[in-house]
């Protein structure tokens, strides 16, 4: 099994990127605009399409508020195996660490699904800097 984990600092609070990233079902709207086009939920369930065309299903695991980990798995498709894993810890008062896992089969696939990470990544990042940087324009800071 392939293992793959994107670790970013991102230049906000902890409680804003904890807000978007549990958002499960807004992830077009408020993680990743752009990159996820659009977010269809079903039940117990979100479709997610990527700009690349991609669709993948992806199944809600969980939600753990006090450790901010958020996971899910991808079914269907061409992947035997999808899990991953976002947490997030706080490093200062305005930085996140944002470590994202992934654990896929088969062991073909990961360079692709590295790549797509890495976009998803650098994404997440730019959106949620720009979020932060319009609360505080907005605030006058």
């Amino acid at each position: 099994m392939a293992t793959i984990q994107k670790e970013i600092v991102i230049e906000a609070g902890l409680d804003r990127v904890w807000d978007a990233l549990r958002d499960f079902n807004a992830v077009h709207q408020r993680l990743a605009p752009g990159f996820v086009t659009d977010c269809r939920v079903e039940e117990g369930a979100r479709v997610v399409i990527f700009a690349n065309g991609m669709v993948a299903r992806e199944l809600f695991v969980g939600l753990d508020e006090k450790t901010h980990r958020l996971s899910y798995a991808a079914v269907g498709g061409k992947l035997t195996h999808h899990n991953a894993s976002a947490q997030l810890f706080a490093e200062g008062a305005l930085r996140t660490r944002f470590v994202w896992t992934a654990d896929v089969l088969p062991h073909e696939l990961a360079g692709f699904v590295d790549a797509m990470m890495e976009q998803g990544a650098t994404t997440m990042k730019r959106t949620l800097e720009e979020g932060e940087k319009a609360l505080h324009a907005q605030r006058g800071n």
